[in-house]
């Protein structure tokens, strides 16, 4: 006995949880994504740091 009160608050915690929505700023999130582009997608930007595999293979 004695789980009503604490059950109680847990289901009232868990619905303040479940249908609160903070406003979200929309133009925020896009700026700190950023805009990808079309190009970029398939870009390695760390490819300069490591030799190719292809030329290990020819030197061995």
């Amino acid at each position: 006995m004695g789980r009503g009160r604490q059950k109680a608050k847990n289901t009232k915690v868990a619905r303040e949880l479940k249908y609160y929505s903070p406003a979200t700023d929309y133009s925020a999130l896009e700026a700190e994504l950023g805009k990808p582009e079309e190009n970029d997608q398939y870009v390695d930007k760390w490819a300069d740091l490591y030799p190719d595999e292809d030329e290990d293979e020819k030197t061995e």
